[in-house]
């Protein structure tokens, strides 16, 4: 993986456009140790910072120049296919300088065009390739967004990079933040695509393609769809047996792993114990070659968040040479003042704490490309809230909604008293310490329907508007309706945002903050377009999840080592904000500049009472207000060289 930046605008000279390219990929260092390259001609420059995966020697450096010299290329990415495409270009007369795979990128541009390459290659990836002819920028990203590029663009110039912080290195460019992303952060805890929290910037969205030129308005396409892949499914389901089924999902996955392990560098794997990962790494072990190494981190402190007991169950039945990090809770609290630096868009998911560590100590072990099982529970049903929701449409929707409300009504008017009390006869999930507050929830749903309380599930904030005071937040794709069944909605509504706005983002961020490379077989396309084949009966069976993963496993792993109840990957915040971190969320949410004017700050400092207290729990609420003001204050503390464009550029609308 790499870091790309740069920016077209022919009213500059060649020497500050290479300059400003040059800064630009400096701030994205960290995510390319290993090279930094700058090419520029008149009114274009691509910037690079490498990560060398494969090809460790100059003839891998970037940006690249395409054989006959047309194209230029900055590249983010690995191409799994790589062997493929080289051997059909080597057929066709290409006489290859390197092993690395951006050359091969760049030489099928040059052949078939670049939407022409994308429907050919499979990968991770963001790139920008620059047309010398027609003067052309092209910008695209992967198919399920597991790659970042950010963009800003007007018919004068364009600027793009891995992250808002290369955008950010561009001497005079300050935009300002998007009071709608704040609301919609408040709300999902992330900014969903193709928003961004700064104005005047986008996110390119999951198979995304843009086309730009000096006078013209940006071109954006789409180079597939997941939807396509969604409706081809439906149109087409799997029709075969439950065995051939676990065969033919095998089989894809074995492809997509072993493929996915071509690498130059030390590789390994994370093991969280769960379904998916521990897949990954039997399959890892079945591929052959030396033995995985894998990674794991444990919760010395509270044994309630520990998976590490059961990575090593897995570990020691498939013989990996397995490392476990132990993390102390002061570990943790001492990353939270580190947050907006690795997020540098803020990102309000807890479990970025842990993931930061664990990425931190496997690249330390010398790992320097890692498969992750990201995209299991997205792709195969496996989340409990799709269960809770399924719960709710079998067993409440049937009774009419007018005794519903009757019910909720009587429910949230419980003394908070009384509605602890309940709550500890309760079994878990809604019963414990903080289920009077799921009890609350739980009212506030009952007069709707399952996919309101669906949406209810993914929602930190449900004031959050007013909490943004009165900001509507961006467009989203959980706020489009559909007439799918059930499991297929909540499916594809988070491989469409949550997925790649939330999980691929935070474990980009994470991973790159230490020239860690993570890769996902599980969204290999093909396993993807085939999972949207599957029948409901390969998914949920007997009331287990992802029912065809779990049989795949099961030819690896005995079912005793991971038939248990799914855990979370998130930390105790209710107690670290009754506790350690009291002072730290104290001191940003009741400073009187707490917001900078984009939150209501009576209702932020009536939270923070309320959870102290022990009245309410608001801790997944607070979190993405904490995330915000502190990435706010380290934005504002940032400064900026002056503007070679004039005042207006600050406001960003003029990009």
């Amino acid at each position: 993986m790499c870091g790309i930046a740069g920016l077209v605008d022919p009213r500059l000279p060649p020497d500050q456009l290479a300059a400003w390219a040059g800064l630009m990929a400096d701030a994205l260092a960290h995510r390319g140790p290993d090279g930094r390259g700058v090419w520029c001609e008149a009114g274009a420059a691509l910037g690079h910072r490498r990560l060398a995966i494969v090809e460790l020697s100059p003839a891998g450096a970037q940006p690249m120049v395409s054989g006959d010299g047309r194209w230029v290329v900055s590249y983010n990415g690995e191409l799994y296919d790589a062997s493929d495409e080289r051997s059909a270009l080597s057929a066709a007369g290409h006489g290859f300088r390197g092993t690395s795979d951006t050359e091969i990128l760049v030489e099928l541009i040059a052949r078939h065009g670049v939407a022409g390459a994308l429907e050919r290659v499979e990968g991770i990836f963001a790139f920008a390739v620059y047309d010398r002819h027609e003067r052309r920028l092209w910008l695209a990203r992967d198919r399920m967004g597991v790659k970042p590029l950010f963009y800003a663009a007007s018919p004068e110039r364009v600027l793009f990079g891995s992250t808002l912080a290369a955008l950010a290195a561009c001497p005079g460019f300050a935009p300002e933040i998007n009071a709608r992303a704040v609301s919609s952060l408040l709300r999902h805890g992330y900014v969903p695509a193709p928003g961004a929290i700064w104005t005047g910037i986008r996110k390119l969205e999951p198979g995304g393609l843009l086309s730009w030129r000096l006078g013209e308005t940006p071109r954006l396409a789409t180079y597939w769809r997941l939807d396509d892949a969604v409706a081809a499914g439906r149109s087409a389901p799997f029709a075969g047996s439950d065995a051939e089924g676990v065969e033919r999902l095998e089989t894809l996955l074995a492809a997509a792993v072993r493929r996915q392990m071509t690498s130059d560098v030390p590789l390994g794997a994370f093991l969280s114990g769960g379904i998916d990962s521990s897949l990954v790494v039997a399959l890892m072990r079945k591929a052959g070659g030396e033995t995985p190494r894998t990674f794991a981190v444990g919760f010395t402190d509270d044994p309630r968040f520990d998976e590490s007991g059961h990575a090593a169950a897995i570990a020691r039945h498939l013989g990996t040479d397995h490392t476990t990090l132990p993390v102390r809770e002061a570990d943790a609290l001492a990353l939270v003042e580190r947050l907006p630096e690795i997020y540098d868009e803020p990102l309000a998911d807890p479990s970025g704490l842990p993931t930061y560590l664990l990425c931190a100590a496997t690249r330390q072990a010398g790992i320097t490309v890692a498969l992750s099982g990201d995209g299991g529970d997205e792709l195969f049903g496996g989340y409990d809230r799709y269960a809770l929701a399924e719960r709710f449409a079998e067993r409440i929707e049937p009774v009419p909604r007018a005794l519903r409300s009757l019910a909720a009504g009587a429910l949230a008017r419980l003394p908070a008293g009384a509605a602890r009390q309940i709550a500890r006869a309760l079994p878990e999930p809604w019963g414990g310490p903080d289920g009077a507050d799921r009890l609350r929830k739980a009212a506030a749903q009952l007069g709707g329907d399952a996919f309101s309380l669906y949406g209810r599930l993914l929602t930190l904030n449900p004031a959050a508007q007013a909490l943004a005071r009165d900001v509507p937040g961006l467009p989203s794709p959980m706020d489009a309706p559909g007439e799918s069944p059930l499991l297929d909605r909540m499916r594809r509504l988070d491989s469409l945002a949550y997925l790649p706005d939330d999980v691929l983002a935070k474990v980009d961020r994470a991973s790159m903050a230490v020239g860690l490379e993570a890769r996902v077989p599980l969204l290999d396309r093909a396993v993807v377009e085939f999972a949207w084949t599957l029948p409901r009966r390969l998914l949920v069976r007997d009331g287990r999840r992802k029912w065809i993963l779990r049989e795949v496993l099961a030819r690896h792993v005995s079912r005793s080592l991971f038939e248990r109840r799914k855990q979370g990957f998130a930390p105790p915040l209710a107690a670290w904000l009754r506790g350690p971190l009291r002072s730290y969320a104290g001191d940003l949410l009741s400073d009187p500049d707490c917001g900078g004017g984009f939150l209501d700050r009576a209702r932020v400092r009536r939270m923070l009472d309320e959870h102290l207290s022990g009245g309410h729990n608001h801790a997944v609420g607070l979190w993405p207000v904490l995330m915000f003001e502190a990435w706010r204050r380290v934005q504002t503390k940032a400064e900026q060289p002056p503007s070679p464009y004039g005042k207006g550029v600050r406001d960003g609308s003029a990009w």
